[in-house]
């Protein structure tokens, strides 16, 4: 990745990418001159995906148990709009603690020289710059720290710690209920939505009042209220709208912020009709209650078992909120 096969230190197209990037976080651009004879791990990420986010803890363990021999390297290549604002990746970087390198790759260059196509994405580089080893989406933790062990012990490591890290995760961080899960992701903007419900169908791009129907099957989701279908997320352009989604899972969340920067949109959840109490994600309370402040993953269910079909609803009492995506744990 970092030298040429041919031994003469010309860039692969991999670093040559890395290294053109303008923007970085917590570090300086790192040069091929940095990373020679490192063993790094590169990360793709984009700061919404629930994926990604269940990986982090992980991640975040093995940059500080590794520290003086391993260069992580966070590629922050976005998935909606806002997620190119380099503002919004330093909060969320801030707020997730992710304290190692990142950097910001907006035009996809980086995405595209590893021609990779996953969030999250690790690919593990030994010290002579060689991609040895790749791992997609969640999971394999054990196999992977496995990994990067035996490139440091490769690397000339003396004093490779051989147990694994010990992970206690969070919030949005906690592993999925695999078991429980009937419910995947699903994108609210009409390029990519699937199940749509409300009567008469989407009228993308224009201005109009839906409605919930009577009864959702599962997995199907619906809008009440005046509301804007654009291409990436639905607009609310009138107070008192309301979301629906038929669901089966521990876990739910939704992708969204404010239209305009600073303002608040409050919003109320409930649950087969009533409010959540012991059923509650991390930002609503138990009446739920809560406020979209700022463009990111909210988590607004978090059920105790039995898991079964729920139907979900969020009622914003603002106008002037953008909804992107649902997603299941």
């Amino acid at each position: 990745m970092f030298g040429s096969a041919d031994g003469r230190g010309r860039e692969s197209r991999e670093f040559a990418a890395i290294g053109r990037a303008a923007e970085w976080l917590n570090s300086a651009c790192l040069t091929a001159a940095d990373l020679a004879g490192k063993v790094v791990l590169v990360d793709f990420w984009t700061y919404t995906c629930i994926n990604w986010l269940r990986t982090l803890p992980y991640v975040r363990a093995w940059a500080q148990k590794y520290r003086e021999r391993l260069i992580v390297i966070g590629v922050h290549t976005p998935e909606f709009p806002f997620e190119q604002s380099l503002s919004n990746v330093r909060r969320a970087a801030q707020q997730m603690k992710v304290e190692y390198p990142v950097v910001i790759d907006n035009d996809y260059a980086i995405w595209r020289a590893f021609k990779n196509q996953y969030w999250p994405a690790l690919y593990f580089v030994d010290a002579r710059g060689r991609i040895r080893d790749r791992h997609f989406g969640e999971g394999e933790y054990e196999r992977s720290e496995r990994v990067i062990q035996r490139l440091l012990t490769e690397a000339g490591a003396s004093s490779t710690d051989a147990n694994v890290v010990s992970v206690e995760a969070s919030g949005v961080e906690a592993p999925a209920d695999w078991a429980s899960l009937r419910s995947s992701e699903n994108y609210l903007g009409y390029e990519r939505s699937q199940n749509f419900a409300s009567r008469g169908g989407s009228d993308p791009g224009r201005r109009r009042v839906y409605v919930v129907p009577n009864r959702l099957a599962l997995n199907e989701w619906a809008l009440a209220g005046e509301w804007t279908i654009g291409q990436p997320a639905v607009l609310l352009t009138s107070s008192n709208g309301r979301i629906a989604y038929r669901f089966h899972a521990r876990d739910l969340h939704l992708v969204m912020g404010p239209q305009r920067q600073g303002s608040t949109v409050r919003f109320r959840v409930s649950i087969d009709g009533q409010p959540p109490t012991q059923a509650r994600g991390s930002d609503v309370d138990a009446g739920g209650n809560g406020s979209v402040i700022e463009q990111r993953l909210y988590q607004l269910i978090r059920q105790p078992k039995p898991i079964v079909d729920r139907q979900f609803e969020i009622e914003f009492l603002d106008a002037g909120v953008e909804a992107f995506a649902f997603t299941f744990g």
